[in-house]
């Protein structure tokens, strides 16, 4: 009974498999993926400016097939985050360079935003195509490869093509020549704000504080002291066709495009192209005559109306004409 079982453990075994276990934080117990995976560079998933909405927000969009939706209404409703908050994580890969979101305009005329997602931040512009690799020669091939070029050494019509070739990059320049003077297009003059067509303070007054107080309505429309008085007159003239000041509201902040950058110029274009026409006059009321007044009859004392005092009708006629 009293014989040492030294089969027995002497600890019990640690989950950690590979390496040993650490004393303190975190333990990994890696698997092999084999399919379904995506491969996020530590430069991601450890950056130290990018918040971890950002982060997980750019593995997920990494993850994605090409085609995939990532607006950020679609993402709201895929993820509990809000869409401000999802906003503000996209500014930070597009900051950041793992994002580039360009606005194009289809010949249709709708615009569409162009989303490019980089596993490499900043690598956009120095980008170059990699050449594709190419298979390596084998033994036996490699002693007929120097032999062909010194077969094709004698013949001397190896210089003859290099003429021919000189005059195509020449023509080049002369057919291109036209693309520069047909491509800059003189941008089109921005029409004016409208402008009320009687002055009113109260109504500018008005007019300040309902662009003031869209940022209550829709943050991105923070708009400054300048931008808010440069905008005023526009609105006042709204107010003055008989415009709610809730319709002007919700023309300002519904529809917004996706990024917003210039809010500003966004507001004064709405305010140009989409001015309602004043209302047209109303009915002109015909006038009636007011009646004449009463007066007592001298003859009867009974009432009746007359523009003077004297008889009623009855009491006219009933009076002898004088001869």
């Amino acid at each position: 009974m009293d014989t040492q079982q030294i089969t027995a453990p002497s600890r019990t075994p640690s989950p950690v498999r590979g390496s040993a276990a650490p004393s303190s934080g975190v333990a990994h117990i890696n698997s092999r993926h084999t399919s379904r995976f995506t491969v996020v560079g530590n430069h991601l998933a450890q950056h130290r400016e990018l918040s971890l909405t950002a982060i997980g927000l750019a593995a997920h969009i990494q993850s994605l097939p090409a085609g995939s939706k990532i607006g950020i209404r679609f993402l709201a409703n895929r993820f509990p985050e809000s869409e401000t908050r999802i906003a503000a994580a996209l500014r930070e890969l597009e900051a950041q360079g793992y994002l580039q979101r360009t606005r194009e305009r289809l010949p249709s005329g709708q615009v569409v935003t162009r989303t490019v997602s980089y596993n490499q931040p900043n690598t956009a512009a120095d980008r170059t195509p990699v050449p594709e690799p190419q298979s390596r020669p084998q033994p036996g091939l490699r002693r007929t490869v120097p032999s062909r070029p010194a077969e094709a050494t004698p013949p001397a019509p190896a210089p003859a093509p290099a003429p021919e070739r000189t005059p195509a990059p020449a023509s080049r320049p002369d057919a291109e020549a036209p693309a520069p003077q047909h491509a800059p297009a003189p941008p089109s003059p921005r029409p004016p704000l409208p402008q009320p067509q009687v002055p009113d303070l109260d109504r500018q007054r008005t007019a300040v504080d309902l662009l003031a107080n869209l940022r209550r309505h829709e943050p991105r429309l923070l708009l400054t002291e300048n931008d808010i008085h440069r905008l005023a007159p526009a609105v006042a003239a709204w107010l003055e066709r008989d415009a709610h000041r809730d319709a002007v509201r919700h023309t300002l902040t519904t529809n917004l495009p996706e990024p917003l950058r210039q809010p500003a110029g966004l507001l004064a274009h709405r305010l140009t192209t989409h001015l309602p026409p004043p209302l047209p006059a109303g009915p002109t009321a015909i006038s009636t005559p007011s009646p004449h007044p009463l007066q007592d009859c001298d003859g009867c004392d009974r009432p009746f109306r007359a523009p003077q005092p004297g008889r009623c009708r009855d009491c006219r006629t009933g009076v002898p004409e004088a001869a």
